[in-house]
């Protein structure tokens, strides 16, 4: 039974994957920019959702020029790996679709934020809420092996605790770490207190020695600003890996 859900959450996941860059490409601006509705060349963005969905593809550019999502078959097979984990950790219980769910929008926020050190509110918002609605659902049917209430606390407290990091340097930590930190928490209270913890600390963790890296290697100084959202996720599905193994 395991295995075959661990390949079905794989397509999924390259299938989900496949539809990321054209999102990144769109949403990766400076703060003072609007999102991006036409490709490199000029071409008017066309497709579902207003042309957010679909593969970062233009069909009005000559051959050779079409393609403008860079590291499409790279994004698709760490969503891909991603999710396979998710399910191989977590099993046929019902937060799995939730997580599932999730992984897309987390790759592409963690995308986002490399490109250009920005966490978009149209990401990080829906994405607290839709973990907060979703898991409320998974509250109600049978084998789920998490608390409601605790993932909301979770939400909660890690958010209070980076707005608090916030507040005391807000050069260190941009604002959107903190709105992220809310829909990580409530995914990662979940499963409790000590894997909201857990996940907490390995984010900060590798975040931490990424830094140390990048100045010891004189790629960076103390005042270089640095996308921390790719850590905060990365920190968070460890997490949601130990919880859905000990669950």
């Amino acid at each position: 039974m395991l295995v075959p859900l661990v390949l079905l959450a794989a397509g999924y996941g390259a299938a989900a994957g496949l539809l990321v860059p054209r999102a990144r490409y769109r949403l990766a601006v400076e703060p003072e920019e609007p999102w991006r509705t036409a490709c490199p060349r000029g071409h008017a963005l066309t497709g579902a959702a207003r042309g957010w969905l679909g593969l970062a593809r233009c069909p009005g550019c000559r051959a050779g020029e079409r393609d403008y999502g860079a590291g499409a078959p790279v994004t698709a097979a760490l969503t891909a790996l991603v999710c396979a984990a998710l399910a191989a950790a977590v099993g046929a219980r019902p937060e799995l679709a939730v997580w599932l769910l999730l992984a897309p929008p987390m790759v592409l926020l963690a995308g986002v934020d490399r490109a250009v050190h920005r966490l978009p509110d149209v990401l990080t918002l829906p994405l607290a809420a839709g973990a907060a609605a979703l898991l409320g659902v998974a509250s109600l049917l049978p084998h789920s092996a998490g608390s409601w209430r605790r993932a909301l606390l979770g939400g909660a407290a890690l958010g209070g605790a980076y707005l608090v990091l916030f507040l005391i340097r807000p050069s260190g930590m941009g604002f959107g770490d903190v709105k992220l930190a809310l829909g990580l928490g409530i995914a990662l209270g979940w499963y409790g207190w000590a894997v909201l913890v857990l996940g907490a600390f390995a984010g900060l963790l590798l975040g931490s020695c990424y830094a140390v890296v990048l100045l010891a290697t004189r790629r960076a100084t103390r005042g270089t600003g640095m996308a921390f959202g790719p850590f905060m996720i990365l920190g968070a599905c460890a997490g949601l890996l130990l919880g859905g193994l000990a669950a």
